[in-house]
């Protein structure tokens, strides 16, 4: 948008602007190979050198539940030396989310020293041949120490809400993805590695009822605050209901 018309400052002044109705299809993201970026950018035009300021904005894309979200449940092992059970109770899960689950030991011939569970993030840019994979392993969390015994269930308990996770995004503008991964590894006491990954979906969960529950609570106690003065008192929670259907 222009703000002005060409002309001289000879002083400070403000210019009012406003963007209406711009799409912003994509959540913002910084990765190891990749940006994407929302940005507010003000040239001023000179005639030897423009004068540019940049400012970055944060886009969040928002989603509700998904009316599909069955469990992840998978058999692995090796042959006639160990076989596992593993079960996830869900395969989406918000970024705040608990990843609950169960590992069920159905045979067991080798020496297990412990067991860890993984929170891979998959970064893929490029297309075609120059495809590049880049993978950061954002979280472990050891949930066995000691060999286990036929029969023996290990259960599962993670919690999202204290690591960086961004939600999963899938051919962006047809540059670049971003996937993640449960890896549950197994090591032996001859620390040989035993792992098994899993694709799991995560969201941003949008917290827009909690946000007007809140700013009804806040004009219902502003017209308490301006009717207590008054010699009647009138009731604050028919406003704020008034206020809730509008």
């Amino acid at each position: 948008k222009d703000l002005a018309r060409p002309g001289e400052f000879t002083q400070s002044q403000t210019f009012d602007f406003e963007f209406t109705h711009v799409e912003k299809p994509y959540e913002s993201y910084t990765g190891q190979n990749v940006k994407l970026r929302y940005f507010l950018r003000a040239t001023v035009s000179r005639r030897l050198n423009d004068v540019v300021k940049e400012m970055d904005i944060v886009v969040h894309t928002l989603s509700t539940y998904p009316e599909l979200n069955s469990s992840i449940k998978m058999e692995v092992g090796i042959e006639d030396c160990l076989h596992i059970e593993f079960e996830y109770n869900k395969s989406k899960y918000h970024l705040k989310d608990v990843i609950v689950g169960k590992i069920y030991f159905l045979l067991v011939r080798i020496k297990i020293k412990h067991m860890e569970i993984d929170i891979i993030k998959r970064e893929t840019t490029g297309t075609g041949p120059n495809v590049y994979h880049e993978n950061d392993t954002i979280a472990k969390y050891e949930i066995m120490d000691g060999a286990p015994v036929r029969g023996e269930s290990i259960p599962i308990r993670l919690f999202l809400a204290g690591y960086e996770l961004t939600p999963t995004m899938r051919d962006i503008n047809k540059k670049f993805s971003v996937r993640y991964y449960l890896n549950l590894v197994l090591i032996d006491e001859e620390e040989r590695r035993y792992f098994k990954q899993q694709e799991v979906v995560l969201w941003r969960k949008g917290d827009i009822v909690r946000k007007s529950m809140s700013h009804q609570a806040a004009i219902a106690s502003q017209r308490f605050e301006g009717t207590s003065s008054h010699t009647e008192a009138k009731t604050p929670s028919q406003p704020a209901e008034n206020n809730g259907r509008q």
